[in-house]
């Protein structure tokens, strides 16, 4: 029987009815998340990353709450739900986890309206993978998100966008361009650097129980602070995360939610396993 492998969701994967979600299965954190940010950021989620983030987190803590807190066999996160999978893993308090990620969204958020050109473009279909390198090289771009062989995300300067979405469209990609305010997981994130740094330096970090596999090195997270550091500026490996659980011996996966987008990636990146929503 082949193991079990518990994934948590990054931004875009918010849902309408998230927050009732964490209402009946985690109700003391809309008090405590509320309290982080200073407002409720599920009224707020589609406005922008420093109220997307910790609802997401919240949601992705209540469903795995929903599922009876499965740590499974190995664990990972998309992006922010590396934090998610790190407080599963026993490696990360909750608390402090939903603290740094209220902070990682805001200091997101800052640095992508400092930079104030920064964008981000989807490149969808057949074939995707497979010219993304060459298109973000072509264009001063940066591959941010390697989501599938059909699902890759460029992120940098907003002025590059339209080029190389036309060139992508002449290969036969559709490329769309995001609803986001930054250029993340790219150099231009630089400047929150710093402060996220010396914020999980003030925090409790222990060896986790189970592996959680890093969406930076696509390998079990070695140094944990740093890895959550680099992750700001550098590009979401998740098709080889996927592939290198499954290498493990991982043969189910379970998406803890909100949405269903880490389900959607496994079915088009892994064939013969077993998919499970919370």
């Amino acid at each position: 029987m082949g193991l079990t492998a518990i994934v948590f969701p990054g931004q875009g994967s918010q849902t309408p009815d998230m927050r009732q979600t964490v209402e009946r299965q985690r109700p003391d954190l809309i008090g405590l998340i509320t309290e982080i940010v200073g407002e409720d950021p599920f009224a707020r989620a589609d406005e922008g990353t420093q109220f997307a983030q910790p609802a997401i987190m919240c949601a992705s803590l209540a469903g795995w709450d929903a599922l009876e807190r499965p740590r499974g066999d190995m664990l990972a996160g998309h992006s922010l739900g590396e934090f998610g999978a790190l407080v599963a893993a026993g490696s990360m308090g909750e608390s402090d986890a939903l603290e740094l990620v209220a902070l990682r969204g805001r200091l997101m958020q800052e640095a992508g309206e400092s930079a104030g050109d920064g964008g981000m473009l989807a490149l969808l279909g057949s074939g995707a993978a497979d010219h993304a390198q060459a298109l973000a090289d072509a264009h001063g771009l940066s591959v941010a998100n390697d989501n599938s062989p059909q699902q890759i995300v460029l992120s940098g300067a907003r002025e590059a966008l339209p080029a190389a979405a036309e060139e992508a469209e002449g290969l036969r990609l559709r490329a769309m361009t995001l609803p986001v305010t930054g250029a993340f997981h790219s150099p231009m994130m630089a400047s929150a650097a710093p402060a996220f740094a010396a914020a999980l330096d003030r925090v409790e970090i222990s060896e986790p129980a189970v592996p959680v596999i890093s969406a930076v090195t696509a390998a079990p997270f070695d140094d944990v602070r740093e890895r959550l550091v680099e992750a700001l500026t550098s590009p979401v490996r998740w098709r080889e995360t996927l592939l290198a659980m499954h290498e493990l011996g991982a043969e189910r996966f379970v998406d803890v939610g909100p949405g269903r987008v880490l389900t959607g990636l496994a079915k088009r990146t892994l064939s013969g396993v077993e998919l499970v929503n919370a």
